[in-house]
């Protein structure tokens, strides 16, 4: 049986719920909670004043990983880590081996050395004129360099570095690039992707508000509750640095995503303040239900967000984890802005939010009739509408996981210039040289025939350019070089080494094949654990397979968590079930586009980049996290308001019409307001922050268009009353223990009848 309201006055002796409580007390004391809000953002706004500076750049790296760990190695026993930093000579006239050249060379070389903040360097011609490290026409030549402390230290001496050893001279032209130039470029330019979007998002995203609140009141109220969700964000991460590393791109999900979860809690929350309000109720009334309902929604909502994003949490990788406390963050200073600041706020303006001649509402629109044709024939536009959906997602079915380089950069970059010339006049990257470590084997004379026997085998390897050993240089299983000064660096009482330089195409897209292989031939004769792996290659290789390894983890758990507050929230195992597969769905979506456009280069030309065939996978994830939580953030405002209906009413179909028409315009106004937010990440110059704009709005949009106005009300149709039904033994701990927004307090005779049924009759006449 529907339950139905008896009275119109709370039973006295029934202890209201928390949330109505304190719905009361804003109400109450709002003017003093609008001023403690004022003064918690301008002590935000201190904090976050010093946040951008001490954010930190961040390496493709997993924390005591084979590679690392070989890498702290090289470094400490041979003063020999993996270098990234170079410097590119162009000579003017003749070779690279022509005497003035050469001489500048070596100059330039030993001027390196004497930077503070430089480690290691050497060049073509300290390295007895190793051929990886010159151009294919003679023209062109080397000079490497390992930058000392961490990555942010690196980079940032690297700020002075770069402009200084640029040079344009008689003789010869000096670049600058290299793996940590690439991504301080890219850090740069983020930076000002940031500001830009600032620039960009909060006017637009006022004039959006205007065109749906038609009162500047209430949308300067909204913006305001975004904003102060950014700077509390900011200043929360800044607390958040003293304690672990956070990167410099958290900061650009903190600003849309402030933006957008701000704007879309205090959407939900004005738009059920003026229902009550129209409802006849008075202000103190109206600012009580709207946090006692509307308010646990969104606190639901929030908690679906926060699983979504704590699971980054699960990768071991400081990148990804920056993103976990910015989001987390995020979502708390919204919720908290929501519940907290705007209620006070609208018990101040009271029904100055309210539009003109707004006292009345159709309760039967256009998503309210789309609602019932879509159930009246739900095979007709639900198929077709499935159809589109797994079309846009098939070239997931494509999709490959691929390492960074320096195509996240425009193609005028200087680091992406200097990158594409050594592609284009290179045999191969001694950057990406691959380091092999054979401990237990002495670098000394008694284990040169060893040595030189295992030097000659890498060198034999399919792929391998190049293979430098403490006894000279080799190529297809010949020495090449006999070993001078700098096999030097190979010498060791306790170990060796192997530098193999694998060509361009084996380090794209071959290298796990190759470093299986090296392994094999590097460890015959050695006891088990002897041969270990370095290089920026396997760095980069091991980030990656930790990560996909990881994702059926995070994917499982986000599923588990978030079908656990779905049903909390309905009582139902129906409905949290199809929830998981419209938004595995949209997901889907999302990721079908991401390899369309970014994988496969469709519409490159119209975004401005260039694509390199595959994926780098931490971006996806990271977007994949961000997309289900928000995905789910409008699933919780729909299904509250379907199931407030349902509660009342009993009728299904009658239940999801009325929950549209209520959550719909809010739901797409929402979505348009945080698709404009990341949209304007679209332009950005780096390929990361592309990704994240175009991926973002295009799941954004088509979650709120076809997932929620034709297939979630097919879906309810097709499944019937079966959508609310749970084995007694969850019903029963739904009943003691789940939050829904069911059963408010009753209206006042002034409201209007019940319109959920009215509507469903009227629709079937």
């Amino acid at each position: 049986m529907p339950r139905t309201h008896t009275s119109d006055r709370p039973d006295p002796h029934v202890r209201p719920p928390a949330l109505q409580r304190w719905g009361r007390v804003t109400a109450q004391r709002s003017r003093l909670v609008v001023w403690a809000g004022v003064a918690l953002a301008v002590l935000g706004l201190v904090l976050a004043a010093g946040t951008m500076n001490r954010l930190v750049l961040s390496r493709f790296e997993t924390p005591g990983s084979e590679s690392v760990t070989t890498r702290a190695f090289l470094e400490k026993e041979f003063d020999a880590g993996t270098p990234s930093v170079l410097l590119m000579v162009t000579a003017k006239e003749g070779t690279v081996d022509g005497d003035a050249v050469a001489s500048e060379g070596r100059a330039l070389e030993r001027e390196l050395a004497g930077q503070d903040g430089v480690a290691e360097v050497f060049s073509y011609w300290s390295r007895g004129n190793s051929p990886a490290m010159r151009g294919n026409d003679g023209r062109q030549a080397l000079v490497i360099a390992r930058m000392a402390g961490t990555v942010t230290e690196a980079r940032t001496r690297l700020a002075d570095i770069s402009p200084a050893f640029t040079r344009d001279g008689a003789r010869i032209t000096v670049q600058v690039g290299g793996g940590d130039e690439i991504f301080r470029q890219a850090a740069e330019q983020s930076r000002k992707d940031f500001l830009r979007a600032e620039m960009i998002v909060f006017p637009l995203v006022l004039l959006l508000l205007f065109a749906i609140y038609r009162r500047f009141s209430a949308a300067f109220l909204t913006l305001g509750m975004g904003l102060f969700s950014v700077i509390t964000t900011l200043a929360l991460m800044r607390g958040v640095t003293y304690l672990t590393d956070v990167s410099t791109f958290a900061a650009n999900l903190a600003l849309v995503m402030g933006i957008g979860l701000g704007v879309d809690y205090s959407l939900f929350v004005i738009n059920r303040f003026r229902e009550e309000l129209r409802a006849g109720r008075t202000v103190p009334d109206a600012v009580e239900q709207s946090v006692a309902h509307a308010g646990r929604t969104v606190a639901f909502s929030g908690l679906t967000v926060v699983l979504s994003l704590a699971a980054l949490l699960l990768f071991p990788f400081p990148f990804l984890r920056s993103f976990a406390y910015a989001g987390v963050a995020t979502v708390l200073t919204s919720v908290f802005a929501a519940l907290v600041i705007l209620p006070a706020a609208l018990a101040r303006l009271g029904r100055k939010v309210l539009r003109k001649n707004d006292s009345t509402r159709p309760e039967q629109g256009w998503w309210h009739h789309t609602a019932l044709r879509m159930m009246r024939r739900p095979l007709l536009y639900g198929i077709p509408a499935l159809v589109v959906l797994l079309g846009l997602a098939s070239p997931t079915l494509g999709l490959t996981f691929g390492v960074p380089g320096a195509q996240v950069l425009p193609r005028d970059v200087s680091s992406r210039v200097v990158q594409q010339q050594i592609l284009d006049n290179f045999a191969a990257e001694e950057m990406s040289a691959i380091k092999v470590l054979r401990t237990g084997l002495a670098g000394t004379d008694a284990n040169r025939s060893s040595i030189d026997a295992t030097a000659a085998e890498l060198s034999r390897i399919a792929g391998i350019h190049q293979v430098d050993a403490l006894t000279g240089s080799y190529a297809k299983g010949q020495r090449i070089a006999e070993p001078g000064e700098s096999a030097r660096r190979f010498a060791n009482e306790r170990d060796t080494w192997y530098s193999v330089v694998a060509t361009h195409r084996t380090v794209a897209q071959d290298i796990d094949r190759a470093h299986a292989e090296i392994r094999s031939v590097a460890a015959q004769g050695a006891e088990p654990g002897a041969v270990k792996i370095g290089g920026y290659p396997a760095e980069l290789s091991e980030f990656r397979a930790e990560l996909v390894d990881r994702l059926p983890l995070v994917f499982g758990l986000i599923l588990v968590t978030t079908f656990l507050v779905l049903f909390l929230m309905t009582g139902s195992v129906l409905l949290p079930a199809k929830a998981m597969l419209l938004n595995t769905l949209s997901m889907g979506v999302m990721f079908g586009v991401l390899v369309w456009i970014f994988q496969e280069g469709n519409l490159a030309d119209l975004f401005g980049f260039t694509p390199s065939g595959s994926i780098e996978p931490s971006i996806p994830i990271l977007m994949f996290c961000v997309a289900f939580g928000l995905s789910m953030d409008y699933e919780v405002f729909m299904l509250s308001r379907i199931k407030e209906e349902y509660d009342l009413t009993g009728d299904n179909a009658g239940a999801v019409a009325a929950g549209l028409e209520r959550s719909g315009p809010l739901i797409t106004s929402a979505a348009v307001i945080l698709a404009a937010s990341f949209a304007t990440y679209a332009s950005s110059e780096i390929v990361f922050l592309k990704m994240l704009g175009i991926g973002m709005v295009v799941v954004i949009l088509v979650d709120a268009t076809l997932i929620r106005a034709v297939l979630v009300p097919v879906s309810m149709r097709l499944a019937g009353r079966a959508n609310w039904w749970a084995p007694a033994p969850l019903r029963a701990f739904h009943d003691r223990f789940g939050i829904s927004e069911s059963a408010p307090a009753a209206r006042p005779a002034a409201a209007a009848p019940d319109t959920a049924g009215a509507g469903v009759r009227a629709g079937r006449s």
